[in-house]
């Protein structure tokens, strides 16, 4: 098979809409790209990323475009087919050939095949993309209403990625792109039309892999015999695929096969399946690299409820997860280098997981073959979010096609362990006011508790299937609520929407699949993409968090009153913005800590935990970790300190010993109350004896856990260099010193050392170094001291920093600092509440 990329000489015209003048005309168009970005790089349009400029692409949405290109098409040979291929088209498009229509999409998650043969002479092929939102309203029209998050926006009419539509972390710029490759691809006799492998491992220890091959025939030439080939790890089988048959099944058995184990756990051997059909010489052949492991969930009931705990080669994964979402709105210039660099974020926060979110896409092949080679275990959900679907055509048989394509395209891949039916619907249904809006229509139920479901049986029968998160499984009239935190997956928005943070403790989930809490993002992140309305700078505006060019960056429904009410019980609500901003990033990351100290102090009843949400999609005040320019951050330390294979807690009345590796953990713990000054009132050594994968929890005694002075003083556990410590009050309660440290930076080898020395208790310090360079990071954050201790920072940029701005505000920063800034009254609750945008 030959294949020739079409990439070159395309163009992109406005055909329809009411567009502003600088747009007109045609524009060069890359290919794979975006609409909006071609105009960006044309000069045609602002940076949409940049302060109102969202707003200013409203127009976009209700505009057609025609993509142009002329093809150089040789005739074909004798027996010889051509098909035009589009790996992606977003989203609603009829395509011609030299006048000729070959066929109409309306799926961004499909790709799309045209026999072109007999259109071999033609060269002018066109691209007619239509407006996928009067489409999706008009179809809204037809079938009738359904309620949905982000309403009324119709992303639950049309199969294009509902974030496109904004959601409360992104932009509403609902783009039309040739997104993936196109290409001719030249071949005679037949062609490898599906590849299934489904791989697993015999009890004894030997890999198997049943290689499903369907085959399509040119149709140009008399059926023949053909020889099909599989081989892997030098195992190799062939059969023949006699004339008039259009498939076969292969049987490889790999004696001894190395196991593929997720990071923390193993190794992630990758072996190369490969498969040939041949006539008297190779006429197609597929290559993926597999790994053998077995995947199961455990879904049995206890004496908690609902067990949700995944075993991979009959092993118990404790899951240390985060959700992904594009991880750029123009998902065309995500780069498989970008990715490696999210995903050994990933690994460097020690999570071993990524939920990909059912508001997105199947991501690239690159994604998961770097989670493949990296050991980070992948859910999967169906592209299905937050709002009632019609089951009803067009669109049920797009939704069965997109499933049954992607599926086969990922089943590959040993990262993916789970298959997971759609986010939030079956919750939505049940507490969202649902059932009375939508009467008798249909809403989605079919496609998540049976549809999915069968064509995962069918078609990947090694992998476990979930009808949603949040999911209860086996429901009756007595365990009926999806979102019961006791039984399957559960997601907690109750804290972030309305109640305070330390409520993470009022409930023992069996498995968090989502909880989260905002913060904005680096401080040169926000301020390189946002200035105030008037165009001064953010620091300079009179109330930034108020400002509303601010706010287009800010998604959530009422999300500056959330983030404010949130700090005011802990660290108040600074009035000066450089100050209000640390103290929200403080915040998300003392919240997110403390989520993550609780669930894992539980283990194996709480089998796991995904945070809400590794990355961004632009710049924004979000629920991410790393923020879109990749910068971490402070929640990412602490998140990252919390999440570590071993770590040490003080909780409410006990020392807490987590040991998430494979070797015992034994040693002495001393635990000492002491005053923020250092004078020590009383301690404790307490022997911890953590077996491999094991939680230990050992109660303290009165006299350590109670205070004489709850204002002054903290308690502090050490054991094998780890250190927790808890003070005994909030912030606004506390007499922390606000100038706490000694500190010193000199330039050495590989960047910038900072080193602290703690006068006086000193809370959660960090170092934020883009305040002085784009490029500059730091190793470590968020860490607490007591009197006497000290610390390192190293900062790394190609820059040449002065070592004096390291050593203070801004840059240096910790909660103690806020006890001396000026501070105001939260803003008052508005909206609904809810996590998402209300509909």
């Amino acid at each position: 098979m030959k294949h020739q990329e079409v990439t070159s000489g395309w163009t992109v015209t406005a055909t329809a809409g009411e567009l502003p003048e600088a747009v007109r005309g045609t524009w060069p168009a890359m290919v794979p790209g975006s609409i909006h970005t071609d105009l960006l790089a044309a000069g045609a349009i602002d940076e949409p990323y940049d302060d109102a400029h969202e707003n200013d692409l409203e127009w976009f949405h209700r505009t057609d475009w025609l993509y142009r290109t002329e093809l150089d098409l040789e005739p074909p040979a004798a027996g010889e087919r051509i098909d035009l291929v589009f790996d992606g088209i977003d989203t609603i498009a009829t395509l011609k050939l030299g006048g000729t229509v070959l066929g109409e999409t309306a799926n961004m998650h499909r790709s799309y095949r045209f026999d072109i043969t007999g259109h071999a002479a033609a060269h002018d092929l066109e691209v007619d993309i239509r407006s996928a939102t009067i489409w999706a309203e008009a179809l809204r029209e037809e079938l009738g209403n359904r309620p949905a998050t982000n309403a009324p926006r119709p992303f639950n009419f049309v199969r294009k990625m509902a974030s496109s539509f904004g959601w409360d972390w992104g932009p509403d710029f609902r783009t039309a792109a040739l997104w993936k490759p196109v290409r001719i691809e030249r071949w005679a006799t037949a062609r490898l039309a599906q590849v299934r492998p489904v791989v697993g491992v015999a009890p004894d220890g030997t890999g198997t892999v049943q290689v499903h091959v369907e085959i399509e025939r040119s149709g140009l030439e008399p059926d023949t015999a053909l020889e099909l080939t599989a081989e892997v790890s030098g195992v190799r089988t062939t059969t023949t695929i006699a004339a008039g048959e259009n498939g076969a099944v292969l049987s490889l058995r790999v004696p001894e096969a190395p196991l593929w184990w997720p990071v923390g756990h193993g190794d992630q051997p990758l072996a190369e399946l490969s498969v040939e059909l041949k006539n008297d010489q190779i006429v197609d052949a597929w290559t993926r690299r597999i790994g053998f492991r077995t995947v199961e969930i455990d879904t049995g009931d206890d004496e908690y409820g609902t067990r949700f705990s995944i075993l991979i080669n009959g092993k118990p994964i404790a899951v240390r997860g985060a959700n992904w979402i594009p991880d750029d709105h123009f998902v065309s210039r995500i780069t498989r280098e970008r990715l490696d660099r999210r995903l050994d974020q990933a690994l460097g926060a020690h999570l071993n997981l990524v939920r990909i979110w059912g508001g997105g896409m199947f991501e690239s092949d690159d994604f998961y073959e770097l989670c493949d080679e990296k050991g980070l275990l992948v859910w999967q959900d169906f592209l299905l979010a937050c709002a009632a679907y019609p089951e009803e055509e067009p669109l049920r048989t797009e939704i069965e096609a997109e499933a049954r394509e992607n599926v086969v395209r990922l089943m590959p891949h040993p990262s993916l362990i789970l298959w997971n039916g759609g986010n939030e619907n079956l919750w939505g249904h049940e507490d969202w006011d649902w059932k009375r809006r939508l009467g008798d229509l249909t809403w989605g139920q079919d496609y998540a508790q049976r549809l999915f479901r069968q064509i995962v049986a069918e078609l990947d029968p090694t992998r476990p299937y979930s009808d949603n998160s949040p999911y209860t499984p086996r429901r009756t009239p007595e365990q009926s609520h999806p979102n019961d935190a006791d039984r399957g997956t559960h997601h907690q928005w109750e804290v972030w929407n309305r109640i305070d943070w330390t409520a993470y403790r009022s409930e023992i989930p069996r498995f968090c699949s989502e909880f989260g809490y905002q913060a904005p993002p680096a401080w040169r992140t926000l301020t390189d993409h946002v200035r105030a309305t008037d165009g001064t700078a953010l620091a300079e505006a009179a109330a930034p968090y108020a400002d509303p060019v601010f706010l287009i960056h800010q998604k959530a429904d009422d999300g500056t009153g959330k983030l404010e009410r949130g700090m005011d019980p802990h660290t108040g609500v600074p009035q000066r913005f450089e100050d209000w901003h640390w103290a929200a990033q403080l915040n998300q990351a003392r919240a997110i800590r403390h989520a993550v100290e609780h669930y894992r102090s539980y283990w194996p009843r709480t089998a796991g935990w995904i945070v809400w949400q590794l990355n961004d999609c632009w710049p924004v005040v979000s629920w991410a970790l790393v923020d879109y320019e990749e910068r971490p951050k402070p929640v990412y330390f602490a998140l990252r300190r919390a999440a570590a294979p071993r770590a040490l807690y003080l909780t409410e009345g006990t020392l807490v010993a987590v040991n998430d590796t494979d070797e015992p953990w034994l040693g002495t713990s001393e635990v000492r109350r002491e005053t923020f000054a250092g004078e020590q009132h009383t301690s404790g050594n307490f022997t911890v004896s953590a077996q491999p994968r094991s939680v230990v929890v050992l109660p303290l005694p009165a006299d350590l856990t109670t205070a004489k002075d709850p204002a002054g003083e903290v308690l502090v556990a050490e054991l094998d260099g780890l250190r927790a410590v808890k003070t005994f009050g909030e912030d606004v309660t506390l007499t922390l010193d606000p100038d706490p440290l000694e500190v010193s930076a000199d330039k050495v080898d590989g960047g910038y050392r900072i080193d602290v020395r703690a006068r006086s208790f000193a809370s959660d310090i960090t170092v934020h170094p883009d305040r002085l360079a784009s490029d500059a990071q730091v190793d470590d954050g968020v860490i607490s001291l007591p009197a006497g201790a000290r610390a390192s920072f190293l900062v790394t940029s190609t820059a040449d920093l002065d070592p004096a701005g390291l050593t203070r505000a801004p840059v240096l920063r910790t909660a103690n600092d806020l006890k001396a800034v000026a501070v105001r009254t939260a803003s008052p609750a508005t909206g609904s509440g809810g996590h998402m945008v209300a509909d």
